[in-house]
């Protein structure tokens, strides 16, 4: 059932294309493993081998201080709409911080400027193995909106009140590994 490919297919940048949300796996040999879900249309493909997100302010930064430390990155998207699959990608992964060239350039030419409220990296995946399995497992599911939740938290915050949560809340992961926000 599982099937491997070295690179993303068209098929299968496809099925990204339909998807509302996805998951995201790091760690380190000693850390926790942190498992995010992900949405509010973050998400972009940039190569074959390259995928990138814009990873907006939350209650942690694990996955910032596990590519800091280790690189280690699988994202994952399951079909909770249509023909059951589950689709992984695996490969190392990078973090632009905001305000870095780098982040500057992604944010320019995969999402074409726009920055929501409380965006704090871009994560740079290369991919080196994508695979997909059934997923007859996975429970369908219609997909009714995005919570505004997080976005207004964000624009409530404003700019300084964001940066001082960065200082209180993101800095480090729960074991202790610096983020880069420093």
């Amino acid at each position: 059932m599982a099937k491997q490919f070295p690179s993303l297919t068209p098929e299968l940048k496809d099925f990204i294309g339909r998807q509302h949300i996805f998951f995201t796996a790091s760690a380190t040999a000693d850390s926790r493993i942190n498992l995010s879900p992900k949405g509010l249309g973050g998400f972009r493909i940039t190569g074959d081998n390259e995928v990138v997100f814009l990873n907006l302010t939350g209650s942690g930064n694990e996955t910032a201080a596990h590519m800091r430390a280790d690189g280690r990155l699988t994202i994952m998207f399951c079909a909770f709409e249509g023909p059951a699959m589950i689709l992984r990608l695996y490969g190392r992964g990078r973090v632009a911080r905001k305000g870095t060239e780098e982040y500057a350039r992604y944010l320019a030419s995969a999402f074409e400027g726009n920055e929501p409220p409380g965006a704090r990296q871009i994560v740079i995946q290369e991919i080196d193995l994508v695979q997909t399995s059934c997923g007859y497992g996975v429970p369908l599911h219609d997909y009714k909106e995005e919570r505004p939740t997080l976005v207004r938290w964000a624009e409530a915050k404003g700019e300084e009140g964001i940066a001082e949560y960065w200082r209180e809340k993101n800095m480090v992961s729960m074991d202790g590994l610096s983020t880069g926000m420093d």
